[in-house]
């Protein structure tokens, strides 16, 4: 077991790092941007800033397009990586220019295609900042896969730093300022286009603190290597894609689906605040798969590599289970991390929750694709996620709102990982305790019904009831997985 021991100490060790690149920032915007929007902003504004952020993670997709996963498999043989990173750089930086150039050329017509005709400075704004974000993701891939997690997240945490102190500075100190010099930073008329230049300025001292990264790069390119990575990345860009839809097409859908602009505005605003509370879920899956995509691909040729797969299966649903039952149980406490304007939306965060995790449980089931170049497999799984999503969306949205985008959110997902499971069997069978992991989620989900029927008004009494159901669903864990954990930890 000394090897298990090594494996998830060495796992979890690199994904507290990552946490700290991926975590702290996701939870500074947490607690600090997303509360300070959703007071700030009315739900139409706070609609506004959620559909730009829709389509801009949308382009990092396309513009990326697969790169950071196709470096990893190519970087696997030590020798290959300054040539595979090489390669990399060269593509996501010809792709980003080449966007850059297109975006600031046709900014109205973009504008206008998407609605937004009398804010041209908004695309300009975002071209910039997918423009950085694309041409440093390369360099933090290299940072991730020679385990300098460090630094990577230093410069994360600066980011977003920046991005939030930029934001106080223009929302607070300069708007209401009687100081003139102050008060003539912030133009009543852009408004909500503070939030996009400060995002923007971040972007550009994340890519100035990465440049040195660009050191080792050589303009060494070879067609054939360079085909072979396009070879292996296309189906990665078809999943990619077919991933963004599956997560920001109802915030998009939502607008062109719902009666009336106003309201529709509001009702991305509504969703996409209350989606913002399954943040922790979101944040622990990201900071799993910084450390885990790396850690399994140089893990695919050991001995025991599908039994630890497995185990690491399981303690991952784990985690997203007690996550799932601290958010829901504690709704009273993690409402106020958004406007009280927006808090009509809070049913759906369950939803959300568990949706969160089945892509979570499909992420760790797609290494079997991964590491035996079936791609393309991913890509077919992908597409049915998104047709189930853009079907459901369509269907859904008209009748019932956001709710029918929380339903489809977590149709797609379920689906993928069931699909995924059943294909990745037949071609690299892994035994996941599959019988395990579903006893585990049915009694999360009875354990929250069980304690929605207690329904307190007295907060002190309520958040006790909470607190002994999470304790009593903890208590049943330990005891069926107490030999395991004793076993991993070598207590």
């Amino acid at each position: 077991m000394g090897f298990f021991s090594n494996f998830f100490k060495g796992l979890a060790g690199q994904t507290m790092i990552y946490g700290l690149g991926t975590i702290v920032p996701r939870l500074m915007n947490y607690l600090l941007l997303t509360p300070f929007y959703t007071r700030i902003f009315t739900k139409a504004q706070y609609g506004t800033v959620s559909e730009l952020y829709a389509y801009s993670s949308l382009l990092l997709v396309l513009l990326i397009h697969g790169m950071e996963t196709t470096y990893f498999r190519y970087s696997v043989d030590k020798k290959e990586e300054p040539n595979t990173f090489n390669h990399a750089v060269f593509s996501t930086s010809v792709f980003a220019t080449a966007f850059l150039l297109i975006a600031l050329i046709f900014k109205q017509d973009i504008a206008e295609l998407i609605r937004y005709e009398q804010n041209v400075n908004y695309i300009v704004c975002f071209a910039f900042i997918i423009f950085f974000d694309v041409i440093t993701s390369i360099p933090f891939a290299r940072m991730r896969n020679q385990n300098r997690a460090l630094k990577f997240s230093i410069i994360k945490l600066i980011n977003v730093s920046v991005n939030i102190l930029l934001n106080i500075f223009f929302f607070v100190v300069c708007r209401d300022s009687e100081n003139e010099l102050l008060a003539s930073f912030y133009n009543p008329d852009i408004n909500i286009g503070y939030a996009f230049i400060s995002n923007m300025v971040a972007s550009t001292v994340t890519f100035l603190l990465v440049l040195p990264e660009y050191r080792s790069f050589r303009f060494n390119i070879s067609l054939r290597k360079y085909l072979t990575m396009l070879n292996y990345t296309w189906p990665l860009i078809v999943i990619g894609i077919a991933g963004v839809i599956n997560e920001v097409s109802d915030k998009i859908f939502l607008k062109y689906l719902s009666d009336g602009s106003l309201v529709a505005e509001e009702q991305v605003g509504i969703y996409a605040a209350n989606y913002k509370i399954a943040v922790l879920m979101t944040i622990f899956i990201q900071m799993f798969n910084y450390a885990a995509e790396p850690f399994f691909f140089k893990k695919s040729l050991a001995k025991d590599a599908k039994e630890s797969y497995s185990v690491v299966m399981d303690y991952f649903v784990i985690f997203c289970l007690l996550i799932f039952l601290m958010v829901t149980m504690y709704i009273d406490i993690f409402k106020y991390f958004i406007g009280s304007e927006f808090h009509e939306g809070l049913d759906i965060v369950p939803v959300v929750l568990l949706a969160n995790m089945f892509l979570g449980i499909y992420y760790n089931l797609s290494v079997w694709y991964k590491i035996n170049n079936k791609t393309y497999c991913g890509a077919v799984i992908s597409v049915i996620g998104m047709i189930i999503t853009l079907v459901m969306n369509v269907l859904l949205i008209p009748r019932i709102g956001y709710w029918g985008a929380a339903w489809a959110t977590i149709a797609c997902y379920f689906a993928m990982v069931v699909v995924s499971y059943i294909w990745g069997h037949k071609v690299y069978p892994v035994r996941y305790s599959v019988g395990k992991i579903l006893c585990y989620i049915a009694l999360a989900i009875l354990v929250l019904c069980g304690r929605n029927c207690f329904n307190l008004s007295n907060t002190v009494a309520s958040l006790s009831v909470s607190t002994l159901f999470m304790l009593s669903y903890i208590g049943i864990l330990y005891y069926f997985e107490r030999k395991n954990i004793k076993k991993l930890l070598c207590v």
